[in-house]
């Protein structure tokens, strides 16, 4: 398992997937996002309740998911970093966390937009709402928390074991609606039952969706990619002036 691992979570490995993929994510990319801005805002009809209003799902919703599948991906991450003590892994965790920060912030923003129509205020302490920007909070901490500790294989450390322990939240969220009474409505999106909207609204939705999900991959390639490649030339730059 330990080989297995650390041959497919090698830099060589690394850089060898990403240059394959990262051609075909940014194409999905421009075809998802314009798929879906174009039926999002142009084809699919006016909510029977919400009117035009409810086009903001199609910022709103992405962001939410993702919000909480960065978080997912990072607490993962932790795992394989503080118990096979990947490097890698640890850059995964390390780049994710401000992207799913300004994720989460697009998700409370556009929500606020959202409910002020809707619900007739900017906010409330809904369930959803609150353990969202508890989400944020948990992001910006850690993100500071990171930056605050001088060495950094401690700090990767200490970083993953809270990415653990904040993990709590994400099924708060996710459940949040169907535990409280709350204001903000149930999941539109549904693995294992029908989704609650018509196909003419859902397809953008879930075009918008996976443009999200590209930009977050083209992304952390670009960020981890970097970062494997400074340290490399300073491993070497430090090697050359001894």
């Amino acid at each position: 398992m330990w080989s297995f691992l650390t041959h497919l979570l090698s830099p060589k490995r690394f850089f060898t997937v990403s240059h394959q993929l990262l051609p075909w994510l940014i194409a999905l990319f421009i075809l998802s996002l314009s798929y879906g801005l174009i039926g999002g805002l142009v084809l699919a009809p006016k909510d029977y309740l919400q009117g035009d209003g409810f086009r903001i799902i199609y910022v709103h919703a992405p962001c939410a998911f993702l919000s909480l599948f960065i978080y997912a991906v990072m607490a993962v991450a932790a795992v394989i970093g503080l118990v096979f003590r990947i490097k890698l892994a640890f850059l995964v965790m390390r780049h994710s966390m401000t992207l799913g920060a300004g994720f989460t912030l697009l998700a409370l923003i556009t929500g606020s937009l959202w409910g002020k129509p809707m619900w007739g205020t900017w906010w409330l302490w809904d369930a959803r709402l609150t353990s969202e920007l508890i989400l944020l909070f948990l992001y910006l901490g850690m993100i500071l928390f990171q930056s605050a500790i001088a060495q950094k294989r401690q700090g990767e450390r200490a970083t993953a074991i809270l990415v653990l322990v904040g993990f709590v939240d994400i099924p708060i969220i996710h459940y949040s609606v169907y535990w409280w009474n709350t204001l903000h409505q149930g999941a539109t999106l549904k693995l294992l039952a029908p989704s609650a909207i018509h196909s003419s609204m859902l397809y953008p939705l879930l075009a918008m969706t996976t443009a999200f999900l590209c930009y977050y991959a083209i992304v952390l390639f670009l960020r981890v990619g970097y970062d494997l490649t400074a340290t490399a030339t300073n491993h070497h730059w430090l090697q050359d002036h001894r």
